[in-house]
């Protein structure tokens, strides 16, 4: 890939003397062979400059604990994921019992136009679809393990295994402030992926690397979603929100500023991942909020086909769209907010109208009044009450503003 070093890849590279340690396990397998096979396989991360590591499918009980305390706190903000199942998620032999190898993979994903830039919409790991270099990696490693007889699965953003536990038992890279892991040479600007098998492979070690005395991800939260050195309230955090069902909570919505998919700022501010970044170079070319506005919702879906967009309803995308032109429009943008503040769909037609208020003015005033008058949904009323008066103060909204909050099971399930 553009801009990447060659030079973290060697770091990585397991000796081979570690691979004559005595193997044990459920199938007899000769030295030669793990020599040879393990040699294989690095040489196809190399080759995909990529990092790559081996662990075993023994469980995470620490990582089952830390997430049911996260849920019982509610920071997982109504995310399911593994959330849903920690148990499951921390025990990889419940999933793959078959298995007793867990090959982990780390690619770096940025690409030219990905250098440093103010007013990106779309999180880097998101313009465009950067999985395929992660499957083309993970299916050449299985591809070489299924040649020597082994089962294979890969497995990536998969609610069965937690990607970031394995890849640093792995030595793929050591868990970071921002929760994300870190590798050197690519900072946290990875993907992670796995392939189980039933090869009996060496294990490779952790990394003893940590982020030390730096915290600069903490601070540059826009939201102050990391609450603590590796604590997240996925409540407050943008890439979390703008994913998610329902109304975006207004306290949060300036904040967003012209996002529309994804945030970088915990990303950007990591020393570990400078150099990276500073290879490759800016784009000014960005998703604007008036195109996804504008466009059908077939037309979305086929551009935005890579994006976990909920139950792939085009309705969310344009509820982010909404809010990132109230932030970043002005009174040209009020022909397009005008024409969503009377939308049928209530949560479009309540982010529009905060959008309007959000600029502010005379024109706004007078769009959220009229639209006042004949609105009948109620919190589509509350919000444009809101904007009336936003309007009358530089597009300033009160702090008690709250009137999206509420989220019903009938929104819920749209």
């Amino acid at each position: 890939m553009t801009g990447m070093s060659r030079e973290p890849i060697s770091d990585f590279r397991l000796p081979i003397s570690d691979f004559r340690k005595p193997i044990t396990g459920h199938r007899p397998t000769l030295y030669a062979l793990d020599v040879e096979l393990i040699a294989s396989l690095n040489r196809i991360a190399e080759g995909h400059g990529a990092v790559l590591g081996v662990t075993d499918l023994a469980p995470f009980p620490e990582e089952a604990e830390r997430i049911a305390d996260r849920v019982s706190q509610e920071l997982h903000g109504g995310l399911s994921f593994t959330y849903a199942n920690p148990d499951r998620a921390a025990t990889p032999t419940d999933s793959f019992p078959w298995a007793s190898s867990i090959v982990v993979v780390a690619v770096g994903y940025l690409r030219d136009g990905d250098g440093r830039a103010d007013g990106r919409t779309v999180a880097r790991f998101a313009d465009g679809d950067r999985y395929v270099h992660l499957t083309d990696v993970l299916g050449a490693l299985a591809d070489e393990l299924e040649k020597s007889g082994h089962r294979t699965e890969i497995v990536f953003d998969d609610n069965r295994l937690i990607d970031r536990a394995v890849a640093v038992r792995a030595g793929v890279g050591w868990p970071g402030k921002s929760t994300m892991v870190l590798t050197p040479g690519f900072g946290p600007w990875i993907l992670l992926g796995s392939v189980v098998t039933d090869a009996t492979l060496p294990t490779s070690e952790p990394m003893t690397r940590t982020c030390g005395t730096c915290d600069a991800c903490l601070p540059a939260c826009p939201t102050d979603a990391i609450i603590a050195p590796g604590v997240l309230d996925a409540r407050r955090c943008i890439a979390a929100i703008l994913q998610r069902r329902g109304p975006i909570d207004p306290e949060l919505r300036p904040a967003i500023e012209g996002r529309i998919y994804g945030c970088d700022d915990c990303l950007t501010a990591c020393p570990p991942g400078d150099r990276y970044v500073d290879s490759v170079p800016a784009t000014r070319k960005h998703l604007e909020a008036t195109a996804v506005l504008t466009a059908s919702d077939a037309e979305l879906g086929s551009m935005l086909n890579h994006w976990y967009v909920p139950s792939r309803k085009m309705r969310f995308v344009r509820r982010n769209a909404l809010v990132a032109l109230g932030n970043t429009g002005g009174e040209d943008s009020l022909g397009i907010l005008s024409g969503y503040v009377g939308h049928p769909d209530p949560l479009l037609a309540g982010h529009a109208a905060w959008a309007v208020g959000r600029i502010g003015g005379p024109v706004a005033h007078a769009i959220c009044s009229a639209a006042l008058r004949s609105e009948t949904d109620p919190i589509v009323r509350e919000e444009l009450a809101a904007a009336v008066t936003a309007s009358l103060h530089g597009g300033v909204y009160a702090e008690s503003m709250n009137t999206s909050q509420h989220i019903d099971s009938k929104e819920n399930a749209r």
